[in-house]
């Protein structure tokens, strides 16, 4: 579904992602695990277009989107979660999910009935401030919003961070359905290695922007945390 190449981007003269090749294989969740300030985010951010590589190839369906900005990614099926959910707080929650409306390719313009139901908080508050909302509902709510635009390809970047257990609990639950029933491409950046052991088919492990390893996630050793992931 999305393959990348040999990727390259940096900060000034500090190279943040260096030389990167992944696939990521539709109805399926790729995981991207790492120590922090390893790269994950910044290779996020690229696949979105939010960053400009440097060098390299991304393809979506065999097709290269390496070129285009965020926006016409989005249009083309991708859809970023960012660390730390940027909601926009004094926007309702429906206002925040008819944000995510305006990445859809066929002009949809209300909050499809199915957001809702995957997560019940949502439209129980439909009309409170975002920024009323705990951190957990914040982080449906930004799910919520990247579905809205129906995407293809669901990036994540660390959707278990700062939130209560039984949310990270339904926040699984859903991003395996929608491999599962939607065929869906995820890909994962997180650190909560229970999530990633649960939830995640295929992981890479970064490092210095570099990928270290990579395998199925029950080949996820105690091994390799002790020596990519351990502090």
């Amino acid at each position: 579904m999305m393959n990348i190449s040999d990727l390259e981007f940096a900060y000034g003269a500090v190279k943040a992602i260096n030389g990167v090749s992944m696939n990521f294989e539709a109805g399926k969740i790729t995981t991207i695990i790492g120590r922090n300030g390893v790269g994950k985010t910044t290779l996020m951010r690229c696949l979105m277009g939010v960053y400009k590589i440097a060098a390299g190839t991304i393809s979506l369906d065999g097709e290269s989107i390496k070129g285009l900005a965020a926006h016409k990614r989005a249009l083309k099926g991708l859809s970023l979660v960012p660390q730390g959910r940027e909601i926009f707080p004094k926007l309702t929650v429906e206002e925040n999910l008819k944000v995510g409306l305006q990445g859809r390719s066929d002009g949809k313009r209300s909050v499809p009935d199915e957001i809702y139901e995957m997560f019940p908080v949502l439209k129980d508050f439909a009309k409170r401030r975002g920024g009323d909302l705990s951190g957990g509902q914040q982080q449906q709510l930004a799910i919520g919003r990247s579905l809205a635009s129906d995407p293809k390809v669901l990036l994540l970047d660390e959707p278990t961070e700062g939130i209560q257990p039984n949310v990270i609990q339904h926040i699984g639950k859903v991003l395996s359905q929608l491999a599962k029933e939607r065929n869906m491409t995820i890909i994962l950046v997180e650190q909560f290695l229970d999530f990633v052991k649960e939830h995640g088919d295929y992981f890479y492990i970064m490092n210095g922007g570099r990928v270290m390893a990579e395998g199925a996630t029950d080949q996820l050793s105690d091994e390799l945390i002790a020596d990519h992931l351990s502090v």
